[in-house]
């Protein structure tokens, strides 16, 4: 028989590792948001068991946190999870305090800009705004998250990491890399392109194609934690305006950071 203190100590594991499991799920769910997850698909992706998943699945609906949609069975977030949102924004601003950065962006170059933030192995899209050009490239949606370094701003975030957490962040997000037509190779020498360029640059075949430039923000301990990016139809951003860009992306970035810092107004 346990002692006790070692039951006590099993139970507080098993509670963190359900903890753990719901959080896994709410990522993997939020990842694939827009079309939805079915539940053969969550499993697989997270290594867990269908019965677990769907019991959890089945008390997080009851949480409201996740909703089932009736005719396609895809999971998708539920309406707590906007409300815990709502609740937390004004102490998470820095969607508010980029906001003057991204407009004058879009004006500067006419082109889609995006704000992006790590969060884990993973980024999310805070926010975008959209310049004057009239052809548009909506390659993120706000709110999509997605392993980190898939998305321009994305790869600026990790290329600006150290060397030891690339490789941990890439070999952790090895199984996910193919759903987004990558390899761990393949990001792995875009980080690299992107640390001799001093900035992230990437381009989407396609009919039209889509061409990308991003900049990493780093925070008050010089670690990079978001990035600012634009992206355009490849035609209208050759090797010169790209670098055009990216020297204006990196000049917002230290505006940002200088803010920051100092909590002065970014002017």
């Amino acid at each position: 028989m346990a002692r006790k203190s070692d039951a006590g100590a099993d139970t507080r594991l098993t509670g963190t590792q359900s903890i753990e499991r719901a959080l896994t799920l709410l990522r993997e769910i939020a990842a694939h948001n827009r079309s939805g997850s079915r539940l053969l698909d969550l499993a697989t992706r997270t290594g867990l068991q269908r019965p677990t998943v769907h019991r959890m699945l089945k008390c997080l609906a009851a949480e409201s946190m996740v909703q089932q949609d009736g005719e396609s069975h895809r999971y998708f977030l539920g309406p707590m999870v906007f409300e815990l949102g709502l609740t937390a924004a004004p102490r998470f601003n820095l969607r508010e305090i980029c906001h003057p950065s991204l407009s004058r962006l879009a004006e500067a170059t006419g082109d889609t800009v995006f704000l992006t933030q790590r969060s884990g192995l993973d980024s999310v899209c805070l926010d975008r705004r959209e310049g004057a050009f009239p052809i548009k490239t909506f390659t993120l949606e706000i709110g999509m998250r997605r392993p980190l370094g898939v998305g321009t701003g994305s790869l600026a975030i990790l290329s600006a990491l150290t060397d030891d957490e690339i490789g941990a962040i890439v070999a952790a997000n090895t199984a996910r890399l193919p759903e987004y037509g990558l390899n761990p190779g393949m990001l792995l020498s875009q980080v690299k392109r992107s640390q001799k360029l001093g900035y992230a640059m990437r381009e989407l075949p396609g009919l039209s194609g889509v061409r990308s430039v991003g900049q990493a923000l780093r925070n008050q301990s010089g670690v990079a934690f978001a990035a600012l990016s634009v992206s355009t139809i490849s035609s209208r951003m050759n090797d010169k305006r790209a670098a055009e860009i990216a020297q204006l992306l990196k000049n917002e970035s230290r505006q940002l950071e200088r803010q920051l810092l100092t909590g002065a107004e970014v002017r």
